[in-house]
């Protein structure tokens, strides 16, 4: 398996994209229920594949990726080539940026010598969705973008 097996509730919303990866495969519904019964392993080895190609799928198409701790946050955005990093870092004591709060207070207090601001890029490798998926992991959220433009349209001024 290249990634993760999707959770119980994923499989259940792709419910109906999975009874097509097993149509591909010429299984049907019955032939899927004496699978799980009786070759569990080949049941499971199943879920991984699909879990596999839905991620590939997903990761694809990432474009931009967001990671908030209390002190910093990292904004990725991903092309083909290289993936580029926004990165914030608050120092002030009381502030955590993953409150709505400190969220407010990081856009309000932005040049505060308290806040440090840096970009860096770095090639993509070999594999770009594994770079993606390790991000992912580590608890980034797939985005729109929007704070990666905001924030580096700042440093550009």
């Amino acid at each position: 398996m290249k990634y993760a097996r999707l959770t119980k509730e994923q499989f259940e919303e792709l419910h109906q994209e999975f009874i097509n990866f097993l149509a591909t495969q010429s299984i049907t519904a019955k032939e899927w229920d004496e699978i799980k019964k009786g070759k569990p392993e080949v049941a499971e080895k199943e879920l991984d594949i699909f879990s596999d190609l839905i991620w590939e799928g997903v990761l694809n198409q990432v474009k931009y990726l967001e990671h908030f701790s209390p002190k910093q946050l990292f904004l990725f955005h991903i092309s083909e080539f290289d993936m580029q990093l926004v990165a914030i870092k608050v120092e002030e004591e009381n502030v955590d940026i993953t409150t709505k709060y400190g969220y407010k207070w990081l856009q309000q207090n932005i040049q505060n010598d308290s806040v440090s601001m840096y970009t860096s890029a770095k090639a993509i490798s070999d594999d770009r969705n594994k770079d993606i998926f390790a991000l992912i992991q580590q608890g980034a959220v797939i985005t729109k973008g929007e704070l990666f433009d905001y924030f580096s349209d700042l440093l550009n001024e």
